[in-house]
């Protein structure tokens, strides 16, 4: 574990250093608070720190309220370490945002017994992070393809709409739906489908840029965002998702199962100003044209004279 040491004496900074490094600690030693706070507010910087309360520069406190201020995640335990011992003392270095106080001089057992204590909360405070991540993972992902669930990929969605009437960009919507699907789990059973949906999530994500959106619309349907993309890009992106589905079958069990996908598409300045219900509307439609075509291929969304008119 790292630990960062602060004391402008060398022979207190000295003995202490040798101290920790024999009790297994990763040690940075330092003889000034400005060094400890710069050091501390890192996000790599060591997560424990034993703080001499007298420092030039900046003292223990002042180093405790600047990485309070400076670095919230993930926690840094700290000790400050002094010779005083009155009441007020302890409040004012524990108000200054340490956590622990020790007075000078301290038994090696003791400051041993000290820094257990706080990589026990270090440990708790990172359990209960790991806790709260998977909680909003799970709140945001589906589970079984691990793609953004229904609830966020609209969310992002309205959002990117949004963006582009502000900024006057283009976002471009696919709706796919994996072709024959319910054969597949007919034939080959629902494990065989999970499967397949975690395999087609695979290569859709792979089929993407870093910033589009991906997410798991109901069932075997996706849809996906596709940040500043024009009606020029569109068919050709489209195409390239399609592709990366069906020129390779899925392997499931030493068994190869083909699969290929049909999409909608629609360009949001082909359209205006759209409520998401709407685009949606317009996208599935677009999206059963595909079937209706003879499935695996892509149909572009196109707006009536009528509709027309109401482009901005």
């Amino acid at each position: 574990m790292k630990i960062l040491i602060a004391d402008d004496e060398f022979m207190s900074l000295h003995l202490l250093k040798a101290t920790l490094e024999r009790a297994g600690y990763e040690v940075t030693a330092v003889d000034n608070g400005v060094q400890a706070a710069e050091i501390l507010c890192r996000p790599d910087g060591p997560r424990l720190a034993l703080l001499d309360w007298m420092m030039p520069q900046l003292d223990g406190p002042s180093v405790c309220r600047e990485v309070r201020s400076k670095r919230s995640q993930p926690y840094v335990h700290i000790t400050l370490l002094t010779s005083r011992n009155s009441k007020q003392d302890v409040v004012a270095g524990l108000e200054s945002g340490a956590d622990d106080y020790l007075v000078k001089p301290f038994h090696p057992d003791e400051l041993k017994a000290r820094l257990r204590t706080g990589l026990r909360i270090l440990q708790l405070e990172d359990s209960l992070v790991e806790a709260r991540e998977n909680m909003r993972y799970q709140a945001t992902h589906d589970s079984l393809t691990s793609l953004f669930n229904r609830g966020i990929i609209m969310e992002l969605l309205s959002r990117e709409l949004s963006r582009s009437i502000r900024e006057k960009g283009c976002t471009t919507i696919l709706l796919g739906d994996l072709d024959h699907f319910k054969e597949i789990n007919d034939t080959r059973g629902h494990v065989v489908g999970d499967e397949v949906l975690r395999e087609v999530a695979r290569r859709l994500l792979a089929s993407v840029r870093s910033y589009d959106f991906v997410g798991r619309y109901g069932g075997e349907e996706f849809l996906i965002v596709l940040n500043n993309c024009d009606t020029d890009g569109a068919m050709m992106r489209a195409e390239e998702i399609r592709l990366a589905i069906a020129k390779t079958p899925v392997t499931v069990s030493n068994s190869l199962v083909p699969v290929c996908i049909s999409f909608g598409i629609l360009v949001s300045r082909d359209w205006g100003t759209l409520p998401v219900e709407e685009v949606l509307r317009e996208v599935d439609a677009a999206l059963y044209a595909a079937k209706e075509a003879g499935r695996n291929c892509c149909k572009l969304a196109k707006p009536t004279h009528q509709q027309k008119q109401f482009l901005p």
